[in-house]
């Protein structure tokens, strides 16, 4: 360092060491609001079924069988912080990147099939109550409850969140859904509706409700380290990709709304049906440039693939983007890991913080232009398949919908009596916990109304609970030791009528 003598001061003129504490002072940017802690990791995809994927969707991926189109992947759970454990009851994020030749498709998704909510205006409060109380900074299970018991479609997801699937073992023991349904465009403009599903090769494995406290402490990162392990030791998690079909007349004459994102398709009547394969080969060489600042948007899309009525994919399409312009900056798909690696794009979006790359050299900075061609034609690829909308414009409630005939068979037809046992143990021992009767009692009157059953092994388990609590003390549970061995298991989906198995 540069000094007035060994006992003086510092002298401003050392730029070194102002720079260096400088950009000490401004190397963490923001983290995720949801899905901060993640792990992701790269490879491809590939086709297989061809003939069936190009029918209903003209995207390159789907060209022939065998193409193979780059992919990158990010895990994540939801509600903690960044520095959160990998194995805390959360559902997990599952987000895919495929950098096509004509731009890069994003399918962002969870570990579920279904979502919470279906008005996506309740979105944020919903993220609020899994945060931290405003008042004493700390996690508050009076907040989730309360919010959960005033809006029952929250009781599927909740269902699913509190079963098994709440705790997988890892991201490589899970399936991935799109969740959302999106619509399908091929080569003669035909569309159809679709939801994406990725099937793990590596069968599912949960760790239970011990285990995954014992790990929580032990390891908080064991679910990015088996990752990162597996791929450098060569042994490359993949998944079989599928997708469920429905037609605009199939979607008109269901008896539900097809778009709600807190309902399933069954598996009976829109069969999953394949068409490729991912393969993970490749670990980040360096997590910040690679993980932190890989950037999803399910607005991300490419010819042969588009939106739905969704009204929760639809608050997405803005809520993504705008999060990475605030995360990343106005250029954050300008950053290596978000570039497209296989299309030229051309477009007229020019300066802004961060701009490293050409800026648009000379081309013109608008359009129409009389001197560039390509932004034309790259604006002209943009267009959509034609579709016309009706409706009265009004606030829409959606909380009177039906919210509990879908969970009610998840509980009855798909759980076994062990399954349901589990599932109840672990709502009784998380709602316990609620300081307020009304919240409590509130909430567990959505689990009844969805089968009596439900609602009284929930009820009979928070009263011997809270038996125990009072009377005697509970002991301290000494944590599980780990056992590194996994009980892997693939649905039986042919036992269950509805098909509810394979979406698990």
């Amino acid at each position: 360092m540069n000094a007035a003598g060994k006992r003086g001061p510092i002298l401003l003129q050392d730029f070194n060491l102002i720079d260096h504490i400088a950009h000490f002072d401004r190397e963490r940017i923001p983290e995720r609001v949801v899905h901060a802690k993640g792990a992701g990791a790269f490879g491809y995809f590939e086709c297989t079924q061809s003939k069936f994927a190009s029918s209903i969707c003209k995207a390159k991926p789907f060209e022939f069988n065998g193409k193979r189109t780059p992919v990158a992947i990010r895990f994540s759970t939801v509600g903690g912080e960044s520095g959160s454990a990998d194995s805390v009851r959360d559902p997990r994020g599952f987000a895919v990147k495929f950098y096509t030749e004509e731009g890069n498709w994003d399918l962002v998704g969870n570990n579920t099939p279904i979502f919470f909510l279906r008005d996506p205006i309740l979105f944020p409060a919903f993220i609020h109550t899994q945060k931290r109380n405003p008042h004493t900074h700390c996690k508050d299970p009076d907040m989730m409850w309360d919010f959960i018991g005033l809006r029952p479609e929250t009781v599927h997801q909740v269902s699913f969140l509190f079963s098994d699937r709440g705790t997988p073992d890892g991201y490589r023991f899970m399936n991935g859904y799109g969740s959302h349904t999106f619509k399908n465009v091929n080569a003669k403009e035909e569309a159809v509706y679709v939801k994406y599903h990725f099937k793990t090769d590596q069968g599912i494995a949960n760790l239970d409700a011990t285990e995954a406290d014992a790990i929580a402490s032990s390891d908080p990162d064991y679910a990015i380290r088996d990752l990162f392990d597996a791929i450098s030791k060569g042994d490359f998690p993949s998944w079989t990709v599928y997708v469920q079909v429905m037609t605009f007349k199939e979607a008109k004459a269901i008896s539900f709304n097809p778009f709600d994102l807190t309902k399933i398709w069954s598996h009976k009547k829109f069969p999953l049906q394949e068409i490729g394969r991912i393969i993970l080969n490749r670990n980040p060489k360096n997590y910040f440039a690679e993980v932190e600042q890989l950037a999803f948007s399910p607005s991300h899309l490419v010819p042969g693939v588009e939106p739905s009525p969704d009204k929760m994919l639809q608050a997405r399409l803005f809520s993504y983007p705008d999060t990475h312009r605030h995360r990343l900056g106005v250029n954050y798909q300008s950053i290596p890991v978000n570039k497209p690696v296989n299309a030229n794009i051309v477009n007229i979006q020019r300066d802004g913080f961060m701009t490293v790359g050409s800026n648009g050299g000379s081309a013109p900075n608008y359009y129409p232009n009389s001197v560039d061609g390509a932004a034309k034609a790259n604006l002209a690829v943009g267009s959509m398949h034609k579709f016309s909308v009706s409706g009265d414009v009004h606030r829409h409630e959606t909380g009177d919908d039906d919210n509990f005939s879908q969970c009610r068979d998840f509980f009855c037809n798909v759980l076994d009596s062990g399954a349901r046992e589990r599932l109840t143990d672990n709502i009784a021992g998380n709602i316990v916990n609620c300081k307020s009767d009304e919240i409590r009692d509130r909430a567990i009157a959505n689990f009844t109304a969805v089968d009596p059953l439900y609602g009284k092994m929930i009820r009979e388990k928070v009263i011997k609970l809270k038996a125990v609590s009072i009377d005697k003390p509970l002991k301290v549970r000494k944590p599980a030791p780990l056992n590194p061995s996994r009980t892997v298991y693939k649905p039986n989906d042919s036992a269950c009528p509805l098909g509810f198995k394979s979406n698990l």
